[in-house]
């Protein structure tokens, strides 16, 4: 059984006439009459009288009038609902701590969009509590945050593994740091320090490697991205993770490079974890399902 048969079904029981029926369909009055005709097979019952004057349903066709209209309203609402999630699915909104923006981001943004070229994507700049709050609230349909070794995820949220780099020191190429092999926390002191706020991953990382010492001068600020621009224009080295590094237009044209951190130094043997998360509960538009899948196979071809 198929929807167009109902419909036309429907159709000739309304207007009283295989022809009027046929031109209103836009078919014509054989391929209309044959559709009902196999219609009548499969449910075993005659839903016509067919005469000379017209045709009209028949007695156990006006009895079962109800149940097609039924169904077809049923149809309907199936296609509104669609529709309105296809219409919602023309924006999704993605927050990040734009850790790893350049290398990961941006590329997945750029083949998502070759393949959905009505959706908007919505990039917004957050702290990882901020990022999960809007995640509860429905406020965004994904997020990108960052944890360090040790950290619980959590629950309320479905956490997918991305990228595991490890902390390092980003500098400018004519820096002092940038003629050692390793950098020695004893070293990043003697330079101005580019730390990020509190509230992300690696203001705690860099809490913990420095144990309470303080560089002989530092910065504040939001994010990776902010803090690469700023080491680019000789203000000053930072700590990153590796692939926000690694792979960046700044570190491509040699505006900035990076060096590991000294063994022996207090988290070394630290991992930064960056993952895509959502709601475990709830309903996601199709588009926002499709971007979350870009991420995961952008992030297995990405190669540090």
């Amino acid at each position: 059984m198929r929807i167009e048969q109902l419909e036309y079904l429907q159709a000739v029981a309304r207007l009283g006439s295989l022809r009027r029926a046929a031109e209103e369909l836009h078919l014509s009055q054989p391929a209309l009459s044959e559709t009902v005709r196999n219609l009548e097979r499969e449910l075993g019952v005659e839903l016509l009288d067919r005469r000379r004057s017209g045709a009209r349903a028949s007695d156990a066709g006006r009895e079962l009038l109800p149940h097609v209209a039924a169904v077809l309203e049923a149809v309907d609402r199936l296609r509104r609902a669609a529709d309105h999630q296809h219409q919602v699915s023309r924006m999704v909104r993605l927050g990040t701590v734009h850790a790893a923006t350049v290398p990961l981001l941006v590329p997945t943004v750029r083949e998502f969009r070759a393949a959905h070229t009505q959706t908007q994507v919505e990039v917004v700049t957050a702290q990882q509590a901020e990022i999960h709050r809007m995640l509860s609230e429905g406020g965004l349909d994904l997020g990108l945050v960052n944890y360090l070794t040790g950290d619980d995820l959590p629950p309320d949220l479905e956490s997918t593994g991305l990228l595991r780099g490890r902390p390092v020191v980003c500098m400018r190429p004519d820096s002092q740091l940038a003629t050692h092999s390793a950098v020695t926390v004893d070293a990043l002191l003697r330079e101005p320090l580019i730390v990020m706020r509190a509230g992300y991953e690696m203001h705690r990382f860099m809490h913990r490697l420095l144990r309470g010492r303080t560089p002989a001068f530092s910065y504040s600020t939001d994010g990776a991205e902010m803090g690469k621009l700023m080491v680019a224009e000789g203000l000053g080295a930072t700590v990153l993770p590796d692939f926000s590094v690694i792979g960046d237009p700044l570190e491509r044209s040699g505006a900035i490079t990076w060096r590991p951190i000294a063994d022996g130094e207090t988290g070394t043997g630290v991992e930064v974890l960056m993952v895509v998360q959502r709601r475990r509960s709830g309903s996601y538009p199709r588009a926002a399902r499709d971007l979350h899948d870009t991420l995961l196979e952008r992030a297995r071809r990405y190669q540090p």
